[in-house]
């Protein structure tokens, strides 16, 4: 059994690919020589992939099948990696389109990821095996921005060595997960349709906000992965191709910590109060981001991986613990959410280049403090 989970293991690790959007803002805004709001098109190019076609991709799946969905989104990371592998990065409309399929692969792999994880697990172990999938991913996540910089520290190298690397971790995933051999489950509920999301959607105020809640955290994160590096170079002249990179990459680690964090907590802690706690640890530490101290401030970049760690979670597992039976519906509408790391980060790109970089951070705070509200709401809800 455990020769069935490991490919599936590699789809996790790939499917953190698509997190790279984030460090490459600050790595193509100085290859490009790009505006700040242009620079942002890389995160909403990627992101718009999930709010376009998850429910699409999901739908296909009930026909198709989850190993084929999985094969079809690791096909087209891999052609995205191609691209600039081969050719190279002669324009950044090239650039796009590269980040457009990977974004769409990652997608992709999201819709038929977890799923399948069930199909491959032994009896009980779908939800371990889930957490380590998750923290696959995140060590995925984290190459993003580790591998340009250990490109440049080690040997001079550019940034441009994450394609090919990716490229081949896509080309081994693809070869094994073509070798195995699923028996996939049928769901035991009515699939999620266009209709029923929507209807679910319109007349239930809480599943509103808590979508709502997903497209704010998500865009977020997506601001704090981008906009880590620029601060950095603006606030404390750091190199974005060395420095900047890993101011980034201590964000990443964050994450990865937390979610084993998030796991033990939860063992003690209701879901809802915790959801409470590590958003306002979020916030705070935002705000810790204008102290002007460059030891705080990076200090505050690793608090606030370790409060962005568990919230995605948090709402996904509290709103289907409210709805239970309405599990297909959310799911399509939570994947599908993920698409505000393609709308806000924008945002924040204008902000900064109408005022500075530090005052752009509070378009995340911002959006940190609505999913406060959300998670209060939740604490209140029976």
């Amino acid at each position: 059994m455990k020769s069935r989970t490991f490919p599936i293991f590699l789809a996790f690790l790939c499917m953190g690919f698509g997190d790279a959007v984030g460090p490459f803002v600050g790595l193509a805004k100085d290859y490009f020589t790009l505006s700040n709001t242009m620079a942002q098109l890389i995160p909403f190019v990627g992101f718009m992939m999930f709010g376009l076609f998850s429910i699409p991709m999901g739908l296909f799946q009930d026909k198709k099948g989850k190993k084929t969905v999985l094969l079809l989104g690791l096909c087209i990371a891999l052609f995205g990696m191609l691209i600039p592998s081969i050719a190279g990065l002669q324009s950044y409309a090239v650039f796009l389109i590269t980040i457009l399929l990977l974004g769409l692969g990652a997608a992709t792999l999201q819709v038929a990821g977890n799923p399948i994880m069930r199909d491959v697990s032994e009896e009980g172990k779908y939800s371990r095996n889930l957490s380590l999938g998750q923290f696959i991913k995140a060590i995925g996540s984290l190459s993003g921005p580790l591998i340009p910089a250990a490109a440049a520290f080690i040997w001079g190298g550019s940034w441009e060595v994450i394609f090919p690397i990716y490229g081949a971790a896509l080309a081994l995933t693809i070869l094994s997960v073509s070798l195995l051999r699923v028996r996939e489950q049928k769901p035991e509920s009515r699939s999620a349709t266009f209709g029923s999301c929507f209807s679910l959607l319109v007349r239930e105020p809480f599943v509103l906000m808590m979508v709502l809640a997903i497209f704010m955290y998500v865009g977020a994160e997506v601001c704090m992965s981008t906009g880590i590096p620029l601060y950095l170079k603006s606030q404390y002249d750091f190199d974005i191709s060395k420095f900047g990179v890993l101011g980034t990459g201590l964000f990443f680690l964050a994450l990865t910590i937390g979610r084993f964090l998030g796991g033990v907590i939860l063992n003690w802690m209701r879901p809802k109060k915790f959801f409470v706690l590590t958003v306002l640890v979020s916030a705070v530490a935002i705000l810790g981001l204008f102290s002007g101290s460059r030891g705080l401030s990076l200090g505050s970049v690793f608090v606030i991986g370790l409060g962005f760690a568990n919230i995605f979670p948090l709402v996904f597992s509290i709103t289907v613990d409210t709805f239970p039976s309405r599990s297909n519906e959310l799911s399509g509408l939570m994947v599908t959410a993920i698409v505000g790391g393609a709308l806000i980060p924008p945002v924040m790109g204008l902000v900064a280049d109408h005022s500075n970089i530090l005052m752009s951070f509070l378009v995340p705070l911002a959006a940190i403090l609505f999913v406060l509200f959300a998670s209060l709401a939740a604490l209140k809800k029976a």
